[in-house]
């Protein structure tokens, strides 16, 4: 499988530079294909060898050819995590065409979501609405028989997050119960795994800015748990099976 793993991080790196389009343009409602993509500085269209995935950003340092405009790592790191997550979902699923095709379908969708958040603090509808339906065809397509536990995750999920969501404003947004229900129409049983990872991430995180901030100042400190569900999800799709197995197979 070794000689497959180079073209999945390539294919990757392309579709991660199609994922900060998508983070970039979906929010502020503007067209995912034209026009080209351009400097954020001078506004120059990018040359085709200005635009190579990760490449290009290195050779030119981070920096407009033609305006020496600062151009945000932002875009290196998202097409290299989603090279390496294409990379390692087709190491460890190759022998199950199913949870191949949904794993990568999976990245495709949490990457722009986990970033669309931490940028605009929403999720929006236009990635969740798809990402729930593929998951659903795909399911009955690749793998009918686990449609049932799919479809059940899924609503498990939705409730588990409804209910804070509706009890307190202030609580779970609804691009958050959304994103868990379609959690688990991924991931089946290994949902549970996803969440319970999910909080201890933002535990974790929410303590460590009250360490730095000051317990008053960190409470009033909005975080996104888009990103934590995004990260919870991917975990649990490699290993949250076995969490499962294990705790089950212990009680």
């Amino acid at each position: 499988m070794a000689p497959a793993l180079a073209p999945a991080a390539l294919f990757g790196l392309i579709i991660g530079s199609f994922l900060n389009v998508v983070a970039w343009r979906l929010p502020r409602g503007e067209s995912l294909v034209k026009p080209r993509s351009k400097c954020p500085g001078c506004d120059t269209q990018l040359k085709a060898y200005d635009n190579i995935p990760l490449f290009s950003w290195l050779v030119l340092r981070g920096r407009c050819r033609n305006c020496k405009t600062s151009i945000s790592a932002r875009y290196p790191v998202v097409e290299a995590v989603t090279g390496a997550l294409y990379a390692l979902v087709v190491a460890v699923k190759h022998d199950d065409a199913a949870q191949l095709v949904l794993g990568l379908v999976l990245v495709t969708f949490l990457v722009p979501i986990a970033v669309i958040d931490l940028d605009v603090r929403r999720i929006p509808n236009a990635l969740t609405a798809p990402a729930a339906v593929l998951a659903i065809v795909l399911g009955a397509l690749l793998a009918p028989h686990d449609l049932p536990e799919q479809l059940a995750a899924g609503a498990a999920a939705l409730i588990f997050f409804m209910l804070p969501a509706m009890l307190s404003k202030k609580g779970m947004g609804m691009g958050d119960v959304k994103l868990a229900a379609v959690l688990g129409l991924y991931l089946g049983r290994a949902v549970a795994p996803a969440i319970f990872i999910a909080l201890i991430l933002g535990v974790v995180v929410g303590v460590a800015v009250m360490t730095s901030t000051g317990v008053t100042a960190g409470r009033k400190v909005k975080i996104p748990f888009g990103p934590f569900l995004a990260a919870g999800a991917l975990i649990a799709f490699f290993v949250g099976d076995s969490l499962v197995d294990s705790y089950t197979d212990r009680f």
